[in-house]
């Protein structure tokens, strides 16, 4: 658009009625940078004023018939934001708004009036959301981010309201479970099916909890992350998750916790490990806590992650160390395939899946037990790699043994990257 075309233009859209300077200037939006849609519509209403020796008669936004005020109340609108989000702790937002749908339509008969596309320019939408999102990072020092800020403002112009969703923090860390007997996430009691009610009492397996088993590690993690960012909720992401009556040990497994509406984000983190540890006395440890984004729950989710076992194993005979020490080494470095094991087929879909033992040892501790260690391929089941499962493991060690034998007691040293190489916190994080 030439200047003439612009001028004619301008004098389109002052003859449709009395029209604001920022309605005035929106339509010709694409035309300069670095003005407000009022600094434009000034600069035409002036030029016209000139090119046709007319008054200048600036028209106020209350009287306009396009917005019908929405652009007089910019301040108020970033005043009502900062109010919502009250003292919730944040240093990134983004506004949104939502436009009458008549004032939607006084802009496209504005610019059909005028001869002009019905897209030419911006909306308004767009310009209060620019200009309420200034306002609000002033007043709040601030930066806007289109892709996840911490605080979402809604600017409600047809309802009158501003909102303001506060988004989930996230702490990502490492923990250690301890003891035997506990589950990574909560598990709902089957018989009362989480409510702790039967019949009309109490449900006398869980003892009224709704829980099968009293402690995890999500209750012992997550609660205290979330009461010291004061949210409203919390979350338990981990990376992959071991058995009940196994153990967690050496290097921790990878998980975060994603809190509901924190009003605090930026935390003591050693503070919170210590706090963490303290609340559960022994039975589960975290560290490496760190504050992350909303991607790593992704991330820690589909970790493809192998794992390091140590395995207490009985068998039903007397074991020749030789002859341990041959089955340990068939197993080292080969495929194994593996039917969805007895013990989960219930809740597995029933296939059956090929895992790599990237390395097996074995330690006789007497004729009939051994220590056996196991460096795995993710998704690998560990006590069928011992026991065979009925045969729905091959190769196994009991097969290779000819020799009946089961894993009594289990933990996970490590969960690392595929194959050798260690699990790095600094380079998964980044």
């Amino acid at each position: 658009m030439d200047a003439p075309a612009l001028l004619s233009a301008a004098r389109g859209l002052v003859a449709t009625g009395p029209v604001c300077d920022a309605c005035l200037g929106r339509p010709v939006a694409d035309r300069s940078h670095g003005l407000t849609d009022a600094q434009r519509g000034t600069a035409l209403r002036t030029t016209l004023a000139l090119a046709d020796d007319e008054p200048y008669d600036p028209v106020a936004p209350g009287d306009c018939w396009v917005c019908e005020g929405t652009v007089g109340r910019f301040d108020e609108f970033a005043d009502r934001a900062v109010e919502a989000v009250g003292d919730a702790e944040f240093d990134t937002y983004q506004v949104g708004a939502r436009i009458p749908p008549l004032v939607e339509e006084n802009e496209r008969l504005l610019r059909e009036d005028a001869g002009l596309d019905p897209e030419a320019g911006e909306s308004l939408r767009a310009e209060v959301n620019r200009e309420v999102g200034k306002r609000v990072g002033r007043q709040t020092g601030t930066t806007v981010d289109f892709e996840r800020p911490a605080v979402q403002f809604l600017v409600d112009v047809d309802a009158d309201a501003v909102e303001a969703q506060v988004n989930s923090a996230f702490v990502y860390g490492r923990y250690r479970k301890l003891e035997r007997g506990i589950p990574q996430t909560r598990w709902p009691c089957r018989s009362c099916d989480g409510t702790g009610r039967a019949g009309r009492g109490e449900c006398d397996d869980c003892d009224g909890t709704g829980l099968t088993y009293q402690r995890s590690v999500e209750g012992l993690v997550a609660p205290v992350v979330e009461d010291v960012m004061d949210g409203v909720g919390a979350t338990f992401h981990g990376a992959g998750r071991e058995d009940v009556d196994a153990r967690m040990v050496g290097t921790g497994r990878p998980f975060v916790v994603e809190v509901a509406e924190p009003r605090r984000r930026t935390v003591d983190l050693e503070r919170l490990a210590a706090d963490v540890d303290a609340f559960a006395d022994g039975a589960v440890e975290v560290d490496g806590l760190r504050h992350a984004t909303h991607e790593m729950v992704e991330r820690v989710k589909r970790l493809d992650a192998s794992k390091r076992y140590r395995a207490t194993v009985a068998f039903d005979a007397a074991v020749d160390e030789a002859a341990l020490a041959d089955a340990t080494a068939r197993l080292d470095g080969t495929t194994v395939a593996q039917y969805t094991p007895a013990r989960v087929d219930h809740r597995r879909a029933s296939t059956t899946r090929e895992r790599t033992v990237y390395g097996a040892t074995a330690t006789l501790e007497g004729r009939r037990e051994a220590t056996v260690e196991v460096h795995g391929e993710g998704g690998l089941y560990v006590k069928e790699l011992v026991s065979g499962d009925g045969g729905r493991t091959e190769p196994s060690l009991a097969g290779l043994l000819g020799v009946d034998c089961a894993v009594t007691a289990l933990d996970v040293l490590a969960v690392e990257a595929e194959g050798d190489e260690a699990f790095a916190d600094e380079a998964f994080l980044r």
